[in-house]
């Protein structure tokens, strides 16, 4: 386990937990695949001419030392930038679901994934 803790920034605070660097390469490609569906709704067809094929959530869940969830539905975001997430990071004494900016999570996995690397 990596003694660098994951700091994940929320619209309000920030929480940091311990998280492996493998589990971080797996975050980033399972929000990599998120991406590619939010890019995959804003590009949409006009109204009227067509009705885009729904993208799968990201459903994501990491278990260590706390239980990290995060789920995000591609089709209700108009764009990546606007798109949040909700996430919950919990253990057996403390349960924390909040929403969060999903570029504002992609830089802290990136940040993250720099210290460590």
């Amino acid at each position: 386990m990596s003694s660098t803790p994951l700091t994940l920034n929320l619209v309000e605070g920030s929480v940091s937990f311990s998280f492996s660097p493998q589990a971080a390469q797996e975050l980033k490609a399972a929000i990599n695949q998120l991406m590619a569906c939010l890019k995959a709704v804003a590009a949409k067809p006009a109204a009227g001419v067509g009705k885009s094929t729904p993208q799968p959530p990201l459903e994501y869940r990491y278990t260590g030392e706390v239980f990290l969830e995060i789920f995000c539905n591609p089709n209700i975001w108009p764009t990546p930038f606007a798109a949040k997430v909700l996430l919950t990071v919990r253990d057996v004494s403390i349960r924390l679901t909040t929403e969060a900016e999903l570029t504002r999570l992609i830089e802290d996995i990136n940040q993250y994934l720099e210290q460590v690397g």
